[in-house]
């Protein structure tokens, strides 16, 4: 039989004199296609579509695709070797795979695969994806985002079914209910992969957590059947093991880090107190967090972009609990609420300091507030800023696509129990009038290492513009200068 077309869908066909047997397909190629009877030109094509085909394809008598797929063999009869050899193949100059998952089912639907979870160095593509579509051992499409649940885009690797509906529309592929059972079964098979591998080799996947974070945390947030599977394979980065103490199965350590579980952090909380501390910036919040640190409370680091929109979905599954960021609040445990005794005029020492820290502000947007706080580690000043009031915060700098900064209403708490603090109360106490002036040197001198305390706690967390850095600066080489003076 001989069949032909012209391109258009009118077709003819007619007896053939062919004798031998076989197919034979003849195409017939414009000047501007030229290119497709090159034959770098048409082993690149093979190579791309026809690489797997379980038949031989031959061009100038060599056999130019691989043929046999490892996703068809059965995995007793594969090797690490040969799953890394498939992805370096697939994906060249990547590296090698963190691990990968051998997926094969022949009911309700056909499907064979591996895939990768990938060594993701930059930013991963959480919109077309890398995984590679396949139907029957020939290539469909390397965007699959109408298959795979968003949050599995990044992997990579191979998907072969003939039960995938190539010839509709992508909104009739995202609605059709085999497509939604194959994703299902996918997640399913993951979330089956990261369990055993937690179980089996503890501190592998401790070593891998930062890796596979991401797939994890944002799978839980848009799949609830996911997040049940997962919820217990989570990790957090936590203060808790210190140098000297042993790793324990509640804490998992791998290189600098410590990991635990929110089960296990919970577990370790008193009854009374259901808060989990958190810092999302060691260096930004490093005051603060040395405070909790000092007193031995755990705080659990959160640092990751995915991370603020991760905390108030915990808080929504974990209705017991809630988070606070090591900057937002004091907790009476790092409070010593020893009774203060009244000077003459009938002021305590917190009052005498507030007033003194408040009038050299002259700022009715920053509430002062004196706190006699626990521990050597304790900072003279620092800033906080309600959980809730820094979320808005944070959420409104987002959608205005810039940097959060420090909000006009704030708290600054004075430590009274810093020797800084202590000196400055001293200080103020030990004022000498000069030529009649109403204005001494020392009270000059006390407003502006009032203003230095306050600066010093800005400048921890990054609130101080370029600008003001300046004049910070020259502001603590005057005060230098002058305590040289009085002292020395």
């Amino acid at each position: 039989i001989k069949w032909k077309c012209n391109g258009s869908p009118q077709y003819s066909l007619a007896e053939s004199e062919k004798e031998e047997i076989g197919t034979d397909i003849i195409l017939h190629l414009m000047e501007e296609e030229i290119e497709y009877i090159e034959p770098s030109r048409i082993k690149t094509l093979i190579k791309k579509y026809c690489d797997f085909m379980p038949i031989e394809i031959s061009l100038d008598d060599e056999v130019i695709n691989k043929m046999n797929p490892p996703w068809r063999e059965n995995k007793q009869n594969l090797k690490d070797e040969d799953y890394i050899e498939l992805y370096k193949y697939l994906y060249p100059f990547q590296g090698e795979p963190l691990l990968w998952v051998h997926l094969n089912t022949d009911y309700p639907y056909n499907l064979q695969g591996i895939l990768y979870f990938p060594k993701i160095s930059g930013r991963a593509d959480w919109e077309s994806g890398e995984i590679k579509l396949f139907c029957n051992q020939v290539f469909v499409s390397d965007s699959i985002k109408e298959i795979v649940p968003r949050y599995l885009l990044p992997l990579r690797g191979v998907i072969d079914s003939p039960d995938i509906p190539l010839n509709v529309s992508r909104s009739a592929l995202q609605s059709d209910r085999r497509v939604k059972s194959i994703g299902n079964f996918i997640s399913k098979k993951l979330a089956d992969k990261l369990k055993t591998l937690k179980k089996d080799d503890t501190q592998f996947y401790a070593d891998i957590w930062d890796s596979i974070a991401p797939f994890i945390k944002i799978g839980a947030m848009e799949d609830e059947k996911f997040a049940d599977q997962v919820k217990d394979l989570i990790l957090y980065s936590t203060t808790k093991l210190s140098d000297k103490e042993e790793q324990s199965n509640d804490l998992i350590r791998s290189g600098s880090k410590t990991f635990t579980t929110l089960e296990s952090y919970k577990n370790r909380l008193s009854d009374e107190n259901k808060k989990i501390l958190y810092s999302t910036d060691e260096v930004s919040q490093s005051t603060a967090l040395n405070m909790w640190t000092s007193q031995g409370k755990e705080v659990l680091k959160l640092d990751t972009v995915i991370d603020t929109q991760f905390i108030p979905w915990l808080e929504d599954k974990n209705k017991e609990i809630s988070f606070v960021r090591v900057d937002s609040e004091l907790d009476e445990s790092i409070k010593d609420d020893s009774p203060e005794i009244a000077d003459k005029d009938g002021n305590t020492k917190s009052e005498t300091l507030k007033k003194i820290i408040s009038s050299s502000l002259n700022n009715d947007k920053v509430t002062v507030q004196v706190q006699n706080l626990k521990g050597d580690n304790s900072p003279p000043s620092l800033i906080l800023l309600p959980e809730q009031m820094r979320r808005i915060n944070d959420i409104t700098a987002l959608m205005e696509q810039k940097l959060p900064g420090l909000p006009e209403h704030h708290n600054l708490i004075v430590n009274s129990n810093h020797p800084l603090i202590q000196g400055l109360l001293k200080l103020n106490s030990s004022q000498i009038v000069i030529d009649g002036s109403s204005k001494t040197n020392e009270d000059h001198l006390v407003s502006d290492i009032a203003i230095h305390v306050y600066e010093m706690a800005k400048l921890s967390i990054g609130g101080l513009e370029n600008k003001d850095i300046a004049e910070f600066q020259n502001r603590n080489a005057e005060i230098l200068g002058k305590l040289m003076q009085k002292f020395v």
